[in-house]
């Protein structure tokens, strides 16, 4: 080994503890401020932050007002609604019905999204700010570990689950509308991206021909698109470290306090 590759090896291994003890906190720390700010957004009490409830009103309807619902989002539920629905039968028939405050719609996506965030946020709290990280194994363990909580929380928000008619009659959500709609239809409201969304699905049974239709309306979130980017911003971050991380786990030998003679590829 020339005395190059020695430098080369050494400065190599400067740079691997440096990063250690140095860059990995100054990154967890940033990474901490921008979840800590994602949790500000949140409508509900997050991380210590005691946050009223928020409340917002929407309007959400189909042309020529098939489904016209105005609607206040309070905290992660529905607190009210006042609904109407245009169906065809053997003629036009209008329902109405409503949600009241003392049964509320619950959307169960918001308070899923504030946990995993949370979780992501305790993991970073569990690394004590003068922690000596001896490993590369070590912070992309828990790097792994915010990586996942935050994609689960992004991934509430934008993907909803999707349910079966029957589940959808049948949900503890749908029990909050006054008076209850006709067993044919079913409504859902859910969030995709910074949109809230209500769906109208109706069967028809025409001389055994049973028929499946469906219509959505939708209005966009302000502080869900808040949320969402600093989600993002939090991921990307937490990538760029982890990237960096993986760069100086390629060499076997690169322990704190070791010197290599020389690095060795895996």
């Amino acid at each position: 080994m020339t005395d190059c590759e020695k430098e080369e090896a050494l400065n190599l291994q400067k740079e691997f503890e440096w990063v250690l003890h140095q860059e990995v906190h100054t990154a967890l720390d940033q990474i901490h401020q921008i979840l800590v700010e994602c949790a500000r957004r949140f409508p509900v009490a997050l991380y210590g932050n005691d946050n009223s409830p928020k409340q917002d009103k929407f309007v959400l309807s189909v042309p020529p007002d098939q489904l016209k619902c105005v609607v206040t989002l309070h905290g992660d539920s529905i607190s009210h609604a006042d609904i109407t629905i245009k169906v065809q039968r053997q003629q036009m028939t209008i329902i109405r019905t409503s949600i009241i405050s003392e049964s509320p719609w619950k959307l169960q996506q918001i308070q899923d999204a504030a946990n995993h965030l949370q979780q992501a946020i305790y993991h970073i709290d569990d690394v004590g700010k003068n922690y000596k990280f001896k490993s590369s194994d070590e912070v992309l363990h828990i790097l792994g570990n915010i990586l996942g909580s935050l994609q689960r929380g992004r991934t509430s928000l934008i993907v909803p689950r999707k349910r079966a008619m029957d589940d959808l009659i049948k949900s503890r959500n749908m029990k909050s509308l006054s008076p209850n709609l006709p067993e044919d239809i079913a409504i859902s409201f859910y969030l995709q991206s910074h949109k809230l969304i209500v769906a109208l699905y109706q069967l028809s049974n025409n001389h055994g021909n049973v028929k499946f239709d469906s219509s959505h309306a939708e209005c966009s979130v302000p502080w869900l698109n808040e949320v969402l980017v600093l989600f993002t911003v939090g991921l990307q971050l937490c990538q760029q470290l982890k990237d960096k991380i993986c760069v100086f786990s390629q060499y076997k030998d690169f322990t704190v306090g070791s010197r290599p003679s020389s690095p060795v590829l895996s």
